[in-house]
């Protein structure tokens, strides 16, 4: 195939096939690498302690502070923090209740955009 060929399938003027094979390859291998390493580390790590406790607190840490970065955004929002608290307060009652974190933040989401939408 010659550069006027594969110009007209979408490779710019003066770009060959084999330079973007020279690209996409080492691209496409080190993608598959870095999505595989945590999947080859498991093994080694299973039972240590220090990365039990993370796996237990990091979901609360990660929940805490996306609650306090949401907050602190809304001052200027449609609904105003008002809304946002409600909404933070029905996700908190609603996983003391189901203890179930899909229907917690999804009901606590559509509390928030229901208030947001229709009454704020």
């Amino acid at each position: 195939m010659t550069v006027t060929v594969l110009a007209e399938h979408g490779l710019p003027e003066g770009v060959s096939l084999t330079q973007v094979l020279a690209v996409l390859l080492p691209v496409a291998l080190v993608t598959v690498l870095l999505r595989q390493l945590p999947f080859s580390f498991l093994k080694v790590l299973k039972g240590n302690q220090f990365f039990g406790t993370l796996g237990m607190m990091m979901p609360v840490g990660v929940m805490a502070v996306l609650v306090v970065y949401t907050l602190s955004g809304q001052s200027g929002a449609p609904g105003g923090i008002p809304a946002a608290l409600i909404g933070v307060a029905v996700t908190l009652g609603l996983h003391a209740w189901r203890r179930d974190s899909g229907l917690s933040i999804f009901g606590g989401t559509l509390a928030y955009m229901g208030l947001v939408n229709f009454v704020f």
